[in-house]
């Protein structure tokens, strides 16, 4: 038995708000009827349309649609993944268009952000992009502390280290030992001994 498809109907309150489509193909075969009919079915003012992958950095009309859009305006989707790319990518949008008081309709989930109900949509994904910052900016910190505890900063290792300057400063002592063997000793170059001890000795 097929699973009924859930039908959402706008109930915005504002008079003069526009519902414009956003239709997503991924390859030349496929065709954007099902999801046009959809739109027809809500009466939405226009349609923007493009066949790429959902993959692909750069979508020329999904950019021109989220502009097109102005305040109060409704942008409508058949299903979440003609929208985004990636959890990252939704989160982008959806903070775009909160910010820019736009809402959204994901008629396979029933969702409109017009709605009270809907409204709550905002805020968990808002909940959601937090946290992701939040992940990313523990795991940033953890791996600064890491690199530091093994002598490296940035993720960059430290080539010359303290004690490395000191074997080279007493090797370098010796005359009868150039700064090329010294370097070579000490797994470093010459451009670096001589950052570390300008003239070399």
């Amino acid at each position: 038995m097929s699973k009924k498809k859930t039908q959402v109907i706008p109930t915005n309150g504002a008079q003069n708000t526009k519902l414009i489509g956003y239709a997503r193909v991924s390859t030349e075969e496929q065709s954007f009827d099902s999801q046009l009919d959809e739109f027809d079915k809500l009466n939405c003012c226009r349609v923007f349309s493009e066949k790429v992958s959902g993959a692909k950095t750069e979508r020329a009309e999904l950019q021109k649609c989220l502009e097109y859009l102005r305040a109060g305006d409704t942008l409508v989707i058949t299903k979440l993944d003609r929208l985004a790319r990636s959890l990252k990518d939704l989160l982008e949008i959806i903070n775009r268009l909160e910010a820019e008081e736009k809402n959204i309709i994901i008629l396979d989930m029933g969702i409109d952000t017009s709605t009270a109900q809907g409204k709550l949509v905002f805020q968990i994904f808002g909940a959601i992009a937090e946290f992701e910052r939040a992940l990313i900016r523990e795991r940033t910190r953890a791996g600064l502390n890491s690199a530091r505890a093994r002598g490296r900063l940035g993720g960059r290792k430290l080539i010359m280290t303290p004690e490395k300057i000191e074997t080279a400063r007493k090797l370098l002592a010796d005359e009868s030992i150039s700064p090329a063997t010294v370097a070579k000793q000490l797994g470093i170059s010459r451009a670096t001994l001589y950052r570390h001890l300008p003239g070399g000795r």
